[in-house]
């Protein structure tokens, strides 16, 4: 009987090419995905890969797309940006825009600013899915669709593991922001990015408690939000990583 595995891949920006680190060991572990949650990049990286992307492909796609960078925004009214150049992308990679196409069943999390709650999509516009997951407040205009507008799902909820909660027997959870805990100093430009990820370690740390595998490599905030110059570095540095979970992973005895 096949085991069902779900992963669970955390927001964090350009950092979320960790993501793609971790699931090249896994396939090299013998392992693949039957379930998928994530928020933010992670939902970004999910949709690619549960759509039957190969890592290297979805690593070439980020890059050229430069999906985590400032080239294709638009900058508009009360000096948001919008996302149409990232909408652009989503198209032309996910013909059909649909969930129903996926060979992966993926959760994508997305917070809903007018009611104050998170919210999942399994289901409908993917497109619109991944771009409500990944609209950081401050810096893009919310998305507005179902009569109601959403920013990025990591204002609540940077780890949704809830959804393979319950349908999976394993979960790997993947949690690409660590913080260096003893620094100097912090640039003013970082301040809000570690201030971000310290006020959810807690409840993530929590969460990691039903993971049967954690990977969180360590050190993470030494890679920039939104600059994918050191995207190769992301990657490999993850992958190696990734790699000295050999053991766990395949304690698992997951059934193919």
């Amino acid at each position: 009987m096949q085991t069902k595995v779900g992963i669970v891949l955390s927001g964090g920006g350009a950092r979320g090419i960790g993501h793609l680190g971790m699931l090249k060991a896994l396939e090299e572990f013998g392992i693949k995905p039957t379930h998928i949650s994530g928020t933010s990049a992670g939902a970004i990286a999910g949709a690619f890969y549960a759509a039957g992307y190969s890592v290297l492909d979805i690593l070439k796609i980020l890059k050229k797309g430069n999906i985590f960078s400032f080239s294709n925004l638009l900058m508009k009214r009360q000096g948001l940006f919008a996302m149409k150049g990232f909408h652009d992308i989503y198209l032309e990679c996910f013909p059909t825009n649909s969930f129903d196409d996926l060979k992966i069943p993926l959760y994508i999390a997305a917070t809903d600013i007018l009611k104050g709650e998170l919210v999942y999509f399994s289901s409908g516009n993917l497109s619109n899915a991944i771009m409500a997951s990944s609209c950081l407040p401050l810096l893009f205009q919310p998305i507005s669709f179902n009569d109601t507008l959403y920013v990025d799902g990591g204002v609540i909820n940077n780890f949704p593991i809830e959804p393979l909660v319950g349908q999976c027997d394993v979960i790997i959870g993947s949690y690409v922001n660590s913080i260096k805990k003893e620094v100097d100093k912090v640039g003013m430009n970082n301040i809000l990015d570690r201030c971000f990820h310290l006020a959810m370690k807690s409840s993530v740390e929590q969460k990691t408690l039903s993971c049967n595998v954690y990977f969180e490599p360590p050190n993470m905030s030494q890679f920039s939000l939104y600059n994918l110059k050191n995207a190769d570095q992301i990657f490999e540095y993850s992958y190696e990583y990734a790699l000295t979970l050999e053991d766990e992973i395949k304690a698992l005895n997951v059934q193919l």
